[in-house]
């Protein structure tokens, strides 16, 4: 039984990747989409059933799988007022701790020359 199901998901992998030779882009499952672009579940099949991206219909070891290109969805994401706002923040975010990691390496330093100054009697 469990090499049934191997097999299964084995053919499955295989005809995934011929469907990404015989097209220029991958097409890949909604999860992987969202895991390789951040980009919600629920916002891919919003794209898709609003035909603002492509999707196909496949048998999949667990019954039908619904892919989508991944370069449609880096694309379309990159249109995203929503997404770019999110992706603006964790990059201020970023930006922020870089700065104060700087200030506290900074304000450690005038610390330790302050300790080593002598101090008046």
């Amino acid at each position: 039984m469990a090499s049934d199901w191997e097999e299964r998901l084995a053919k499955w992998r295989e005809e995934l990747q011929l469907f990404a030779q015989l097209e220029d882009t991958p097409w890949v499952s909604l999860a992987q989409a969202e895991a390789e672009t951040g980009v919600s579940r629920s916002a891919l099949r919003s794209w898709y059933r609003n035909g603002e991206i492509e999707s196909r219909l496949v048998d999949g070891p667990n019954g039908p799988q619904r892919l989508v290109p991944l370069d449609a969805v880096v694309e379309r994401a990159a249109r995203s007022p929503r997404i770019q706002r999110r992706a603006e923040r964790e990059v201020s975010l970023e930006a922020q701790v870089t700065l104060l990691r700087h200030r506290v390496d900074q304000l450690e330093l005038r610390l330790a020359a302050l300790e080593r100054k002598p101090r008046p009697e």
